[in-house]
């Protein structure tokens, strides 16, 4: 009992602490400082859903990431950290990557695609702009000869079917996210390509994903 007892005061005592800490701390943020992406690019418009958003990061300098992407200590596995270098031949980019070609999608580049692999309650909670979703269960143990792959391949990716072999030589840059580095998703539909004959090449890889997305304040869409 008197363990316990001094664990709950010590507990208590340092967390008075940090409050007064807090209090005089100074504050090296000022609220209502401009928030660029960088020095010289404080938004980029891109197309979604046919409509014009603007994305920029959160102007209130003191604001926090969300919750839903602040834990640090997820089960692993399935949720194991990701290599930098995820498959030979496949370029992994970061958040300014991803804003030049949603930028050259709405100047109209119609050879990338930027895919969101999530599906369920991570992706109702927003998804980069300019994206489309197409959850990595569609692209997760499939062969060329399944239907929804075949039309996914053909009708989305540019890729052409003839006498039963795959041409991917107009086939389209593929940019691939999920939820952040300790997310496997959008690495198995990468992988999962590759085995179909994907060129890597032609697939980008957003290791950061949504948590390094929202860890900047950039602005998010609904599905």
């Amino acid at each position: 009992m008197a363990g316990d007892k001094t664990l709950r005061f010590g507990g208590l005592f340092h967390i008075l602490v940090f409050a007064q800490f807090l209090a005089v701390a100074p504050n090296h943020t000022v609220a209502g400082e401009a928030v660029n992406i960088t020095a010289n690019l404080p938004y980029v418009d891109v197309l979604h859903k046919n409509n014009t958003v603007r994305i920029q990061r959160e102007q209130d300098n003191q604001n926090l990431i969300d919750l839903d992407y602040g834990l640090t200590s997820r089960p692993c596995p399935p949720y194991c950290i990701q290599p930098m270098r995820l498959e030979p031949g496949v370029e992994t980019i970061g958040e300014l990557e991803v804003l030049d070609f949603l930028k050259r999608i709405r100047e109209g580049d119609s050879t990338i695609l930027v895919i969101d692999s999530r599906e369920g309650k991570w992706l109702s909670k927003g998804m980069i702009p300019g994206a489309i979703n197409i959850a990595w269960t569609r692209l997760y143990n499939k062969t060329a000869k399944n239907p929804d792959i075949v039309e996914l391949l053909q009708l989305h990716f540019g890729a052409v079917r003839r006498e039963g072999l795959w041409n991917f030589q107009n086939a389209k840059t593929l940019v691939l996210y999920c939820n952040g580095p300790w997310c496997g998703q959008s690495p198995t539909n990468i992988r999962a390509l590759i085995a179909l004959g994907y060129p890597a090449n032609k697939l980008k890889w957003y290791r950061g994903g949504m948590q390094a997305w929202k860890s900047f304040g950039l602005t998010t869409a609904k599905p």
